[in-house]
C-alpha cells in the first residue's frame, strides 16, 4: 500500500480523501513494534461530513438505499460475501500483521465475515413483508411493519476488527440502512478493505462511510451527533459507557458489547478418563489463550473442581509454558503478540497486583526477549474473588484459577462478576450440565466446549457486558424500528361528540 493511498482512508459520500486536518497516524506491527503503514486521522470535522452524506443518501426518497427492494439488498450483501472468499488470503494477512494474531486465526475470521454477510442476506430475503394482527374485524386492516433505523453509528474494537465491524454492517445494510463506521485507530486496514469491497459490489454512494481516527473525537462525536438514529458500539466498560452518556441527551438507540470476565467450569466427572482429561485442558487453553487472550468471550477464569485442581492446573500450566510466540505468518507459532505497548503495559500491572494479593504463578508472568509486544501465556493459581485481576477483565494471556467442592458452590462463582457475556461448563453428567447452563447468568453458555458461536444465533450479554444483541434475528432488529399501520376498510361516524 502506498503512503499517498494509505493516507486516503476516511469514505464520505462514495470518495475516498484524506483527513480535513490534513492528520495522519502511523499503523505499527505488534510483532516488531514498527509502522507498516499510514492512515487519516479524522476528527469532528471528518465525521459531521460523513453523517450529513449518510443522512442525505437515507432521506432522499424513492431509489435510494432504504427503499431499495429487499431482494436486490440481499443480493448485494452476497456478492460481498462472494468478495471476501475471493480475497481471503489477502485480507487475512492483512488482519493478521495489523491485529497479531495468527494467520490461520485471520483466514478463519475472513471465513466468518463472509458467512455474516450470507446468513442476513438470507434471513431479511426470506422474511415476510409484515405481521398481520387480528384487530377482531373484517373492516380492519392491521399490520406491523419494520422499518431502517436511519443513520446508524458503528464503533468497532481493535481485536477483531473486520468480524466485529460485519456484525454491524450486515444487519445494518440489510434492514436499509446508512451508516457511518469508525474502526479502531489501532487496527483500521481491514474495515477500510471491506469498504472498498462494498463498493465494488455496487453499494450506491454515502450508504456506507467511515472515518478512521480516535475515539474521543470521531467516535464521541458520533455518539453525540442529532443526526444519527442509533450508535452501536463494541469495545471497554468505560469507553461504552462514555457512548452511553453522549448518546442520551439524543434519545437514539444504543447497542453496546462491552466485554465480560467469563467463566470455564470444570466439574471432575468432566475428567474421568485420560482422554477426557485431555480435551478439558486442551479447551482450557484454548479459552484462555486464543489471539493472546484478547477476546471478549475469553476464559480467563478456570474454576475447576477441587479434588482435581493440582492434577488440571499441573498439566495445564506446563502446556502453556510450551506455547509458541512469534509472528503470526510464521510457520509453527501458536499465538502473537499483544496489539500496543499500552496493552501489554495494562497486563503486567495486573499480573503484578495479583501476584502482590498472594496469586501463586505457575507459568509466565513476564515479557520474552526480544521486539514486539509479546507476553508469555500466564496461569495464576491460588485466585479468590477479591482479586483486582479475576474481578477486572484482563484482555490479555492471563489464565486465574479458583476451586468449588459443591455445585452451587461453583454457580455462585461463576456468577459472582458484574459481568455477564460467556461462560461455559464441563461435565459429564446430562443433567447436570442443563441444570448449570440454566442457572449461569451468561448471554451464551456452552456444554463441553469453548468459543464457538454461530451467526443465526444471538450474541451479548447479562449485566455489565451491555445491551443489545449482535447475530441472530435479534441482531437485524437491532437495526430496525417497528410500524403499525391499521386501515379502516369502512370507516363510519364515531359519533363520540353530540354536535
Amino acid at each position: 500500500m502506498a503512503r499517498q493511498q494509505a493516507q486516503r482512508t476516511i469514505h464520505v459520500d462514495g470518495a475516498w480523501r484524506e483527513a480535513v486536518s490534513g492528520a495522519t497516524r502511523e499503523i505499527v506491527d505488534p510483532t516488531d513494534a514498527r509502522p507498516f503503514a499510514v492512515v487519516a486521522e479524522g476528527d469532528e470535522k471528518d465525521t459531521d461530513l460523513a453523517v450529513e452524506a449518510a443522512r442525505r443518501a437515507f432521506d432522499g426518497g424513492r431509489g435510494t438505499w432504504p427503499t431499495t427492494p429487499v431482494a436486490e439488498r440481499a443480493a448485494l450483501l452476497r456478492r460481498v460475501a462472494d468478495l471476501l472468499v475471493r480475497d481471503r488470503e489477502e485480507l487475512g494477512l492483512l488482519e493478521s500483521r495489523d491485529a497479531g494474531k495468527t494467520l490461520e486465526e485471520g483466514r478463519v475470521d475472513i471465513d466468518c465475515v463472509a458467512d455474516a454477510f450470507r446468513y442476513f442476506a438470507d434471513l431479511v430475503a426470506a422474511e415476510a413483508p409484515g405481521r398481520v394482527v387480528d384487530a377482531g374485524s373484517p373492516d380492519i386492516h392491521s399490520v406491523v411493519v419494520h422499518e431502517p433505523v436511519g443513520v446508524c453509528a458503528l464503533i468497532t474494537p481493535w481485536n477483531y476488527p473486520l468480524l466485529q465491524a460485519s456484525w454491524k454492517i450486515a444487519p445494518a445494510l440489510a434492514a436499509g440502512n446508512t451508516f457511518v463506521v469508525k474502526p479502531s485507530e489501532i487496527t483500521p486496514l481491514t474495515t477500510v478493505a471491506l469498504i472498498e469491497l462494498l463498493t465494488e459490489a455496487g453499494l450506491p454512494a454515502g450508504v456506507a462511510n467511515i472515518v478512521t481516527g480516535p475515539g474521543h473525537t470521531v467516535g464521541a462525536r458520533l455518539a453525540e451527533h442529532p443526526d444519527v438514529d442509533l450508535v452501536s458500539f463494541t469495545g471497554g466498560l468505560i469507553s461504552g459507557t462514555k457512548v452511553a452518556q453522549a448518546a442520551a441527551p439524543t434519545v437514539k438507540k444504543v447497542a453496546l458489547e462491552l466485554g465480560g470476565k467469563n467463566p470455564n467450569v470444570v466439574f471432575a466427572d468432566a475428567c474421568a478418563t485420560d482422554e477426557a482429561f485431555d480435551t478439558a485442558v486442551d479447551q482450557a487453553l484454548n479459552a484462555a489463550f486464543i489471539h493472546s487472550g484478547q477476546v471478549c468471550s475469553a476464559g480467563s477464569r478456570l474454576i475447576v473442581e477441587e479434588s482435581i485442581r493440582e492434577r488440571f492446573v499441573t498439566e495445564l500450566a506446563h502446556r502453556a509454558s510450551k506455547i509458541r510466540l512469534g509472528r503470526g505468518t510464521d510457520d509453527g507459532v501458536e499465538c502473537g503478540p499483544l496489539v500496543s505497548e499500552q496493552q501489554r503495559a495494562k497486563v503486567e500491572a495486573y499480573v503484578a497486583s495479583a501476584l502482590a494479593e498472594g496469586a501463586v504463578l505457575r507459568t509466565g508472568g513476564k515479557r520474552p526477549d526480544g521486539p514486539g509486544y509479546f507476553y508469555e501465556p500466564t496461569v495464576l493459581d491460588g485466585c479468590h474473588r477479591e482479586m483486582k485481576v479475576v474481578r477486572e477483565e484482563v484482555f490479555g494471556p492471563v489464565l486465574t484459577v479458583e476451586t468449588f467442592r459443591t455445585e452451587d458452590e461453583a454457580v455462585a462463582l461463576a456468577n459472582d462478576t458484574e459481568y455477564g457475556l460467556a461462560g461455559a461448563v464441563w461435565t459429564a453428567d446430562a443433567g447436570r450440565a442443563r441444570r448449570v447452563a440454566g442457572r449461569l447468568r451468561h448471554g451464551t453458555v456452552w456444554i463441553n466446549d469453548f468459543h464457538p458461536y454461530l451467526p443465526q444465533a444471538e450474541w451479548g450479554g447479562f449485566g455489565k457486558s451491555g445491551v443489545g444483541r449482535e447475530l441472530g434475528p435479534a441482531g437485524l432488529a437491532e437495526y430496525r424500528e417497528s410500524k403499525h399501520i391499521y386501515q379502516n376498510l369502512a370507516p363510519k361516524p364515531v359519533r363520540w361528540f353530540a354536535g
